[in-house]
């Protein structure tokens, strides 16, 4: 393991253990499922190690690859979702990946090959939210699903398995899941009532809300 831990990788470390409990104590996963990485540099992406619970993490635990997933950084073994990671990493321009065994939008994973539009925070994901089809976890062929289903798409659901999101930050990319949850738990809620059907929104509309998102918030 050639890399050193500099101040910066320390502190990417800090926040993606802050960011990995923080899916357990949101009741996005249970246990060691789920895992998270951050790019800490062009050439170093760190991951939470496989099997390993999040309380348990210290600063001497970090975990670091490449971009072709040799580890060049701790003794503790990768996650086992690692291709996936590593497919986002090449194919898009994330900073950061979040993926976890949420309720609700796990649940929707085994219903729908895509999210139906019932909100308009759908354009927070790049649009309607694909299900990426189901393989093996930790397997290329998952990866590979993942790839297509997150085309033009900052998030997707993984069939009878969870959800994958990616952002600019690690913020950005546990926001994303949070809100992919909500949306998963309001469709449910909806649809599950007996003799009505959720009204859903247009692709058109979405798209429109996508265009606000832009300037959304305070300047700079």
């Amino acid at each position: 393991m050639t890399t050193r831990v500099t101040d910066a990788v320390a502190a990417a470390w800090r926040d993606l253990v802050d960011t990995a409990r923080r899916s357990v104590t949101d009741g996005l996963v249970v246990g060691t499922s789920g895992n998270v990485s951050v790019r800490a540099g062009e050439d170093l992406i760190l991951v939470t190690p496989s099997g390993v619970p999040y309380e348990r993490l210290a600063p001497d635990d970090v975990t670091g690859v490449d971009r072709t997933g040799r580890q060049v950084l701790g003794h503790l073994v990768p996650t086992s979702e690692l291709p996936t990671h590593l497919a986002v990493y090449e194919d898009t321009d994330a900073q950061a990946v979040v993926h976890t065994h949420a309720v609700h939008a796990t649940a929707v994973s085994t219903l729908v090959d895509r999210l139906p539009l019932v909100h308009y925070m759908a354009a927070a994901l790049g649009g309607q939210v694909r299900t990426a089809a189901y393989a093996t976890y930790g397997t290329r062929e998952l990866a590979d699903n993942v790839r297509r289903a997150l085309r033009d798409r900052t998030g997707c659901l993984l069939q009878n398995h969870g959800t994958l999101t990616y952002g600019a930050t690690l913020a950005q990319a546990y926001d994303r899941t949070a809100q992919l949850e909500w949306m998963c738990q309001v469709w449910l809620a909806a649809s599950g009532v007996p003799g009505l059907t959720p009204s859903l929104l247009t692709e058109a509309q979405v798209d429109t809300v996508a265009d606000r998102l832009r300037n959304y918030g305070q300047p700079g």
